[in-house]
Parts: structure tokens; C-alpha cells; sequence
């Protein structure tokens, strides 16, 4: 088995699958490899794109998700066409990949001893506040320091990183993604891959250019997804929450805290710390950037955690009730 099943998983997407689609066909033709659009119930024209791209090239295909949540769209691709091949490519049609990742991925997979490479991301903007949110995401203030939010100067071994290849016996031998997630089911894959005593490689030979949402309401849905998502998984595994996850679980609470006792300055003092901090790691990101928009990533990632940690307590005390 040499092939190599590369699986788009999309909902709504028609400003980006094609151009996504056509950027991979040249990596198609000559490793070889297969490009599954997986499609989750869109309601614009992505499937009738994604079946015209299967028409027109031979190396595309195209599945409709009933399912559709990300995680049941790369076990779907890989129940009906990944029994031939060796190694799984998931790719999000909301990035930008440079022309050799696929190439770099496998040549990592075939030098280390890992059932799964990923990647780093560096995360940009088109918009004014696309470029906030990605100031925050690029830093510490947004990422708690995640090895794959960062650029690796090196390979390295870890817990967990972005998904990108995976060895599709390794994926099949712990059950694939967990297709009741919506979102974390990444990290919670990566959880029971290292269970099973798989090794996971970040790599330092490509990363890959992803655009955050577009508006602050977007953003905060997103990150509350998240932190519901990281919620299921801590239940699931019994598993601490990370340090860097600490400081955004508790915001949430010192919040609420904040709003019961407002005349108390002891009860007000977290949630007043952690709004100085943010403004400003935001205004100084803003005079290193030289960017009005940096300068906002301090607004942006209040919105994150804030969402993260509603998130995460409503799932959490949903599932307990």
C-alpha cells in the first residue's frame, strides 16, 4: 500500500474549495494520491462544485456527510476509500498550503518513527479584525504557548499538534475520530493514539497559513465550540486540563464572581487583571507591529477565552446534571 488519501472535509465553502482543489492536483499526479471532498450539508454551491471537480479530474472524488461534523467526513473517506492506501492527508479548505506540503509530510512520515506528522500554524488576516484575531492567535496571549501555534525550528515529538498525516493503519487501529465531536476531536484522536502507544511528530519542514473568523460573533461560537469540545474530552479520558488551558477555564467563573460581589474589591480584582493584561499585551503587540489591528488582539483574545471558558463550564455541567 503506497497511496495516499487526502480528505477535505467542507461545509460551505465555495469562496475556497476550488482553489484549494486545483492547488493540490499537481502533488495528486505525481505522488499518487486522492482528493476526497467530503461534504457536510452545505447550503450554498460547494457540492456542485465538488462534483464538478470529480468530473473533470480523475483524481478527485467527492462523499456527502450526513453527519456532518469534521471528524465523520475523514471516517467516512477513510471506510469507503482508504483501504488501499497507506497514509491519510486531512486538509482544511479554510488554509493555505504550500505546494510541497504533501510531499514533506510523507517524506516525514517515511524518516520517523511517528504514526502521525504535524504541523505548525501560522494563522493571517485579510480583514482588519481577521488581522486581530490573528495577532492574538499567533501569540502567547492566544495560544498559551501551544507547540503547534508556534514555528518549530525543529522536528520534535509531542502530545499534540494540527492534523495533517496520519498512517491510515494507525487511525484504524484506535477507531478513527470520535464523530460525536464537533469540534477537539484532534486532540482527543491524539489522546488515545499515544494511549496506544503511537508516536506523534511535529515538523518543522511546512506549515500552513490558516484565516481566523471573520467577525467578533463568529470568533466567540468558535471558541465556545472549542471549549465545549476540550470539556468532552477531559470527561472522557479523565484527563487534567493543561496548565496553558488554566488561566482561560477560570475566566468564566472570576466573571460571575465579579458580577455578584461588584461592590467587593477582592472579587472584582481577577477579572480586572485579566482585562489589564489582555489590553495591554494587546497595545504592545500593536507598537511592535506598528498595527492599529495588533494593537486589537488584546479585545481578541478576551473574546476567546471568554468563549472558551463558557464554553467549557456549559458542557461541563450539562454532562454532570
Amino acid at each position: 500500500m503506497t497511496g495516499v488519501l487526502a480528505v477535505i472535509p467542507c461545509m460551505n465553502e465555495e469562496k475556497y474549495i476550488e482553489k484549494l482543489v486545483l492547488s493540490l492536483l499537481p502533488a495528486a499526479k505525481s505522488i499518487p494520491m486522492r482528493i476526497v471532498i467530503v461534504d457536510g450539508d452545505s447550503t450554498d454551491h460547494t457540492p456542485k462544485i465538488a462534483q464538478r471537480l470529480a468530473a473533470e479530474h480523475p483524481e478527485v472524488l467527492s462523499l456527502h456527510n450526513p453527519k456532518r461534523f469534521q471528524s465523520a467526513a475523514v471516517n467516512l473517506a477513510v471506510a469507503v476509500f482508504g483501504s488501499t492506501d497507506r497514509y491519510l492527508i486531512r486538509l482544511d479548505a479554510h488554509a493555505d498550503y504550500p505546494a510541497n506540503f504533501c510531499q514533506s509530510l510523507i517524506g516525514e512520515a517515511e524518516n520517523c518513527d511517528a504514526a502521525s506528522v504535524t504541523v505548525s500554524i501560522n494563522t493571517v488576516g485579510i480583514t482588519w479584525f481577521q488581522r486581530a484575531a490573528a495577532a492574538a492567535q499567533n501569540s502567547r496571549l492566544g495560544n498559551g504557548g501551544a507547540q503547534h501555534r508556534s514555528k518549530a525550528d525543529k522536528g520534535m515529538m509531542v502530545d499534540h499538534g494540527h492534523h495533517a498525516l496520519m498512517r491510515i493503519s494507525a487511525f484504524r487501529a484506535v477507531g478513527g475520530y470520535d464523530d460525536t465531536f464537533s469540534h477537539n476531536e484532534d486532540a482527543e484522536l491524539d489522546f488515545r493514539l499515544r494511549k496506544a502507544g503511537y508516536k506523534i511528530w511535529l515538523t518543522a519542514k511546512t506549515r500552513l497559513n490558516y484565516y481566523p473568523r471573520s467577525t467578533p460573533w463568529a470568533l466567540f461560537k468558535q471558541y465556545m465550540a472549542f471549549g465545549a469540545g476540550r470539556a468532552r474530552t477531559t470527561i472522557k479520558h479523565k484527563a487534567l486540563p493543561k496548565i496553558r488551558q488554566l488561566i482561560p477555564i477560570f475566566v468564566a467563573p472570576t466573571f460571575v464572581l465579579a458580577l455578584a460581589a461588584s461592590e467587593s474589591d477582592i472579587a472584582v480584582m481577577p477579572i480586572s487583571l485579566w482585562v489589564g493584561v489582555c489590553l495591554g499585551y494587546g497595545i504592545l503587540l500593536g507598537i511592535r507591529d506598528r498595527s492599529t489591528a495588533s494593537a486589537m488582539a488584546g479585545p481578541a483574545a478576551m473574546i476567546m477565552q471568554m468563549a472558551w471558558s463558557i464554553g467549557f463550564w456549559r458542557c461541563l455541567l450539562s454532562i454532570s446534571r
